[in-house]
């Protein structure tokens, strides 16, 4: 069996938020969207789907409950531990985050996210993006 993606295969989306009720809302939006999707609670389960699944596409929040006993995770730190490893540092970020102040955007910004969208989300807005950013080449940068 070929490992190769077929041309058609859905691109995989992978949504990392501590509130059940954004994940399975966004999870609907996106699969209705044609998208694969896959979801984490908080970043640790985050951080380990991104390696194991390698996403097209992190919808990402800011905010995170801290971790029982392990490595302390928000989204500024998933970011930034994306964009050391080689093989994840190319994968486009979206945040989504209920905590919409000045000094986020702009930090989430600065740590390489395409764009800030406050919750509650504006789906048609965000698929939208979403569908020009994986259309366009692999780059690094989000599209013009």
């Amino acid at each position: 069996m070929s490992t190769e993606a077929a041309p058609d295969e859905k691109k995989k989306i992978l949504v990392i938020d501590d509130n059940e009720i954004i994940l399975k809302t966004t999870s609907m939006k996106l699969m209705s969207a044609g998208y694969q999707v896959s979801t984490a609670l908080d970043g640790s389960e985050g951080v380990a789907l991104v390696r194991k699944e390698k996403p097209d596409l992190v919808l990402l929040d800011i905010t995170f409950p801290a971790d029982v006993g392990g490595v302390s995770w928000d989204g500024f730190r998933i970011m930034d531990w994306l964009h050391r490893v080689d093989e994840t540092k190319k994968i486009p970020i979206i945040i989504i985050s209920g905590v919409v102040e000045e000094k986020n955007k702009q930090r989430a910004a600065a740590s390489g996210a395409i764009a800030f969208f406050p919750k509650p989300v504006n789906f048609d807005e965000m698929i939208k993006l979403i569908r020009t950013t994986l259309s366009a080449p692999a780059t690094g940068t989000p599209p013009a």
